[in-house]
């Protein structure tokens, strides 16, 4: 799929691209924007979350002291000396009734007594083993079922303070009664303590600090401890403590809250406090959108615009193409005379300056044309004195055959291989229009030359080849081994009186795949490294007249590039080695 996306891209025209390449643009922007405008939104709300959990943390601190100081009070309750000593009498088996009521008197007046004292406190209930509910303070009634439930929970606490939530949400400090001695609690039961509270006194510092807008939740985990009319119902409640995160928005009665959670280490309350997100964030909220509705609009302008600059941009260039079409198909003159005076002469875009250079183009096509036409006469002149000039060459080898001729008819056989050896020699040099031919031909060349130069030097030259037959059919520019083995001759076999060996080796280039390397290679005096240097870089003059190293490889450049070229290694004293380098090219002898 991404393939054919690509390939539908690269076959689109300019104006299409660059409208894609437009848009893209805006819409990675505009992405771009969102993630910042998110990543902006979430810092916020962390740092929202940060200042409302300590808020949080200071009223769960406070609330929870207030509650471990009324736990103090509960202990120095049951462990009142006169409700202990009253208490324990109504365990004594023989004590009457009568006697029992005085002491049930004697503990409510001081259950009264210390509810008097205590503004935090609604009403202080002592139950006894009979099941006597004796109430000092406000003496609303409770129920039996809560009643006992609450002895069951105190019995279990093993005279432990246990704080308990009411169906009504009343709050209640439990604890069972034991003896007490002054210093340690014996396991004798005298009954069972309750204390109510004052829930809205303890917590309505804490609550006013958190703020005016904000709804301070306190749970147990399964009962709503405040307030009694709280913003979430216990039913919804479960569902927002299961939550993963510690903060975010929540939706309640169709309204969208900012929460906070913090949960407390001494009693494993939660503290929830709920803020309205879109009285809290309505400014930041109508900013976002309008920026969001602004950039919307920067983003459908930047389409149009990116339009109307394309087409801009394409429309004289597809006037252009139009142009070349028409002299694709021969009308160069009724275009050259629509193109004068289109294109303005001050204008400088790149589009006009293309416009302009296209119109001089065709002007120029003009002029080229009438010169070509010109010059067509002149090569027609030429090609005639050429036809009467190949008149001498001929003479040339006629001559040459007729010597050869009368050699072997007088038996001398060396003056009939020179004479033969040169007439090849003469035709392969002759240009013939032909640059590339096979190294079967070119060492044809060489082998003709080395005959001429056997019959010179006698035993004093020694030539070998080494080409594999595979190799023979490569094609190399003509000439091209014959002046290197002339230059081999001239520098490394005239200077020697003792015998020169020149070979020829070719093999596969080794850095090169699909190369050859051609080692014309002697055994002569050789080169320093300083006249080495001086030769590549063209600043010796050579004694020859022929065809020199440089002219080889600008040859084997321009046929083949310029990674191919004539490599030169040298000892003095020892050898001298030119390497040719040409990529391996099958073929016949052709012309290029």
């Amino acid at each position: 799929m991404t393939g054919k996306i690509r390939g539908l891209f690269r076959e689109a025209g300019i104006y299409h691209k660059m409208l894609v390449l437009i848009i893209l643009l805006m819409m990675i922007s505009f992405a771009l924007y969102l993630i910042a405008l998110k990543y902006v939104t979430s810092l916020y709300d962390r740092q929202m979350y940060e200042r409302t959990s300590q808020v949080l943390n200071s009223s769960a601190l406070g609330i929870e002291k207030q509650l471990r100081e009324q736990e103090e009070l509960s202990f120095r309750v049951f462990s009142d000396e006169q409700l202990q000593q009253s208490l324990a009498y109504l365990k004594v088996e023989d004590a009457t009734a009568y006697q029992k009521a005085i002491q049930r008197k004697k503990i409510m007046d001081r259950l009264t007594s210390i509810a008097g004292s205590e503004k935090l406190v609604y009403s202080i209930m002592v139950i006894d083993r009979e099941k006597h509910a004796l109430i000092g303070g406000n003496r609303g009634g409770m129920a039996q079922e809560l009643q006992d439930e609450l002895v069951t929970i105190a019995e279990s606490a093993n005279g432990s303070n246990i704080w308990y939530v009411g169906s009504d949400r009343s709050l209640y400090a439990v604890r069972q009664i034991r003896s007490y001695s002054g210093t340690t609690f014996p396991m004798d039961n005298l009954g069972t303590l309750i204390v109510r509270f004052r829930k809205d006194r303890i917590m309505e510092d804490f609550v006013q600090s958190s703020g005016d807008d904000n709804h301070l939740i306190i749970t147990d985990g399964s009962k709503i401890i405040y307030p009694d009319q709280p913003l979430i119902l216990e039913g919804d409640l479960a569902a927002e403590l299961r939550r993963p995160e510690s903060y975010g928005l929540t939706m309640v009665g169709g309204n969208r809250y900012f929460f906070t959670r913090v949960r407390s280490s001494d009693l494993g309350w939660t503290y929830l406090n709920m803020t309205p997100y879109d009285s809290m964030f309505r400014t930041i909220s109508f900013v976002k959108e309008l920026v969001t509705v602004i950039f919307i609009l920067i983003l459908l302008i930047g389409i149009a615009l990116g339009v109307r600059l394309s087409r801009s941009i394409t429309r004289p260039i597809e006037q252009l193409i139009k142009k070349m079409r028409k002299i694709e198909k021969g009308d160069l003159d009724n275009l050259e005379e629509q193109s004068l005076g289109e294109v303005p002469k001050t204008s400088q875009t790149e589009v006009e300056h293309l416009q302009r250079t296209f119109k001089m183009m065709i002007q120029r096509i003009r002029e080229l044309i009438n010169q070509n036409y010109a010059k067509q006469l002149v090569i027609r002149e030429t090609e005639l004195k050429a036809l009467q000039a190949q008149i001498n060459p001929h003479f040339l080898y006629n001559t040459l055959d007729s010597i050869n001729w009368l050699a072997k008819v007088n038996r001398q056989t060396k003056i009939s291989q020179m004479v033969e050896a040169l007439g090849f020699l003469l035709r392969s040099s002759l240009d013939d229009g032909t640059s590339l031919i096979t190294l079967r031909s070119e060492l044809d060349i060489v082998r003709s030359y080395v005959t001429i130069q056997r019959i010179r030097f006698e035993e004093r030259l020694d030539f070998q080849l080494e080409v594999p037959d595979e190799y023979l059919d490569a094609l190399i520019p003509k000439m091209t081994l014959q002046p290197l083995l002339e230059n081999a001759i001239h520098y490394a076999l005239e200077p020697k009186i003792d015998t020169c060996h020149i070979r020829i080796v070719v093999a596969a280039a080794a850095e090169r795949n699909g190369g050859l390397d051609i080692r014309v290679e002697d055994d002569g005096p050789g080169m320093t490294p300083e006249f080495l240097t001086n030769l590549r870089q063209g600043r010796v003059q050579t004694r020859g007249k022929g065809i020199g190293l440089s002219n080889i490889e600008d040859r084997i450049k321009l046929t083949f590039g310029h990674e191919w070229g004539i490599r030169i290694e040298s000892e003095p004293g020892a050898r001298t080695a030119i390497h040719v380098r040409i990529p391996y090219r099958q073929g016949e002898d052709n012309d290029v």
